[in-house]
């Protein structure tokens, strides 16, 4: 589940174009709920993890298996990143409030990849479409694990 680019320009544009996208394609039951869990989130602390990207992240009731998504910004979003730098670059988890290790895990393994596929952030906004977006990370996630 790609944005190849965000449409929105505010950290609460982008997380409600996600969570509509979300919603678009049936993932989720109510926009409102997902939405208003992830800016709880936000204000608990911006989720932007610096060098252009963030994983806005939330628990909610209902949901079975973890939801990850991914969007890009080129023109970049004030996400309130510590760096102080927009982001770019966003990964989207919603996942169940029942099981918090899988939710550990899935937000390790993005921050992870981010930190040890030092070329990842930049392959990933040329990357022209979806599909060329997922193969990127693929491929960024072989390397990392040889």
């Amino acid at each position: 589940m790609v944005i190849p680019e965000l449409e929105e320009t505010t950290r609460e544009g982008v997380l409600r174009e996600m969570v509509g996208f979300l919603r678009k394609r049936n993932k989720i039951a109510k926009n409102r709920d997902v939405y208003e869990k992830l800016m709880q989130r936000e204000d608990l602390g911006s989720t932007a993890i610096g060098d252009g990207v963030a994983i806005p992240h939330c628990k909610m009731k209902g949901v079975k298996n973890p939801l990850v998504m991914l969007a890009i910004s080129q023109k970049g979003v004030d996400f309130h990143s510590l760096d102080g730098k927009p982001s770019h670059i966003f990964f989207l988890v919603v996942s169940s409030p029942d099981n918090p290790s899988v939710n550990l895990q899935i937000l390790a393994a993005i921050a992870q990849l981010v930190r040890k596929a030092k070329l990842v952030i930049k392959r990933v906004r040329e990357a022209k479409d979806a599909a060329e977006v997922l193969a990127v990370i693929k491929d960024e996630e072989d390397q990392i694990n040889e």
